[in-house]
């Protein structure tokens, strides 16, 4: 996805599932100038994702699907067409997406992922590099693609793991580093 000068903003969703301080790191670093994507949707399978506040608060539009519904994700993407969405960035989405809906976006959604891929995909990332005793940790941005965080790397971030460290302190670490990675991996995405 290369951006042409003088194009505008590409429409973008995010998908979340809880807190939402990536989408908030998010919505602010579309607002900037250097900024190659305008966050027009946010989208939720958790209606109770305190992530969906920042939505009324920055005035974008929220949708909260219920995945328990298996044909939901062709809704989904019949939502995303009507809103000319061209992007997508998972920030904590806890639902995986399937080969059909990737298809349809393929080379299109990235996702951040709290660990250094490939080491620990899925969950508890933390806790398994505390128990591991691993010397380093650190966060991915990469494209989704069929298989568990299994698509190309666009940029890590690594840190230090300290001996004191819990699965706690590691996280809030990680995430500060996330907020600093996510806005680079994007414009990485779309630099010429």
């Amino acid at each position: 996805m290369k951006k042409l000068i003088g194009v505008k903003k590409v429409n973008t969703a995010i998908f979340i599932s809880g807190t939402g301080t990536n989408l908030k790191n998010l919505i602010k670093f579309s607002l900037s100038k250097k900024s190659p994507i305008r966050i027009s949707l946010i989208i939720s399978n958790n209606k109770k994702a305190k992530g969906l506040d920042y939505a009324k608060k920055f005035r974008i539009r929220k949708k909260v699907y219920n995945y328990k519904n298996k044909k939901i994700e062709k809704l989904i993407l019949k939502d995303l067409k009507k809103d000319n969405i061209k992007f997508i960035c998972l920030a904590g989405f806890m639902k995986i997406l399937s080969k059909y809906f990737i298809n349809n976006f393929y080379g299109k959604i990235i996702n951040i992922h709290p660990s250094l891929l490939p080491k620990y995909k899925g969950l508890n990332t933390y806790e398994r590099v505390i128990q591991n005793k691993e010397k380093t940790s650190g966060c991915t941005v990469h494209y989704v693609n069929s298989k568990l965080d299994g698509g190309k790397i666009i940029l890590q971030k690594k840190i230090r793991v300290y001996k004191k460290d819990s699965a706690e302190s590691l996280r809030k670490r990680i995430l500060k580093d996330e907020h600093r990675l996510y806005p680079k991996a994007i414009l990485k995405v779309f630099s010429p």
